[in-house]
């Protein structure tokens, strides 16, 4: 593009469902009871791991900091989009857009990272029991999910520092629900190659490197499972790490969907499919938070328990309240 047709933007457009005004108000009740659910669910996990002396374990710390994580993460880019269902106007502050690509960014790495941190977790529970306690000190699981942080909030401040700095033409037009990072680099009237390379370096080093460490580590514990002779054994032992390793499939199996299925000629240029990509994308974000805590809930034991616990001690408070 022209010099001359670059400006200085101050808000964005989202495109969101734009064209799909009918469809809006279902799509806000839907995504207001998700977001509902998400909160209680993952609200409840963090409650319990905290009021439950049972579950001071390092396990239990990382899926604390698991249903924190998407409770922040949604809520980053969920209440500006029910607003916008019920609202004519679409628009982000330039601001407020960059604070979005950062928060949003930084979660989806920290989550990539934590996910990581415990599988390694779960390795040496069962390959590794009677070292687990020394391995798995205070001193080890709190840094790590420390760590998680620091890694997501670093290649966020990397990325979205970079993005800010493009300089961006009439065009402001976000053709997604929120502002996706790469979304927002395509209005930039100049050469993004650099931001790329950089998206590229990211991904590979905060999302392959943990799948990476997930592989090998379900691998091993795997082989060890399979060394355990009696079917009961077995069972039990697979049964402490089924709930993680569901998760995993879930969250790198939609990223593997909707990043590396082929696209036709036909699909690039075709609008309902490119509705289509944005509403999968978006419900991945909301869903994954969601069905979290039902997975470790279902489950657990240890949770289902912990649960039932918490529910007696409402009951016999609200109780004993009443009786005064």
């Amino acid at each position: 593009m022209e010099w001359e047709n670059q400006t200085i933007l101050v808000e964005f457009f989202l495109k969101g469902l734009s064209g799909y005004p009918r469809l809006e108000l279902l799509f806000f009740v839907l995504v207001l009871i998700m977001y509902v659910v998400i909160l209680l669910g993952n609200g409840t996990l963090i409650l319990i791991s905290i009021l439950d002396s049972h579950l001071h374990t390092p396990m239990y710390f990382f899926l604390g900091n698991l249903s924190f994580l998407d409770i922040c993460y949604t809520t980053v880019f969920i209440p500006s989009v029910l607003v916008s269902f019920l609202s004519e106007k679409k628009t982000i502050s330039f601001s407020g857009c960059a604070m979005q690509m950062f928060l949003g960014l930084a979660m989806g790495t920290t989550e990539c990272v934590l996910l990581g941190m415990m599988a390694f977790d779960r390795y040496v529970a069962i390959c590794n029991p009677l070292r687990y306690s020394v391995i798995m000190s205070k001193g080890s699981y709190v840094p790590m999910a420390a760590g998680s942080w620091i890694v997501g909030i670093v290649n966020s401040t990397v990325q979205t520092g970079c993005v800010v700095q493009l300089p961006f033409c009439r065009n402001n037009v976000i053709n997604h629900f929120a502002c996706e990072i790469l979304a927002v680099m395509k209005l930039a009237c100049a050469d993004i190659s650099g931001n790329e390379f950089i998206m590229l370096v990211a991904t590979t080093l905060f999302t392959m490197t943990p799948l990476l460490l997930i592989i090998i580590s379900y691998t091993l514990i795997i082989i060890s499972i399979l060394r355990i002779r009696s079917s009961e054994g077995r069972s039990k032992v697979f049964s402490t790490c089924s709930a993680h390793l569901t998760v995993v499939i879930i969250f790198y199996g939609t990223i593997l969907f909707m990043y590396m299925k082929p696209k036709s000629k036909e699909t690039l240029n075709s609008d309902d499919m490119d509705t289509t990509d944005k509403l999968v994308s978006f419900f991945y974000g909301v869903m994954t938070p969601m069905i979290n805590p039902l997975i470790y809930s279902l489950r657990n034991k240890d949770v289902k328990e912990a649960v039932k616990h918490l529910l007696r001690r409402k009951i016999l408070i609200s109780k004993w309240k009443r009786d005064r």
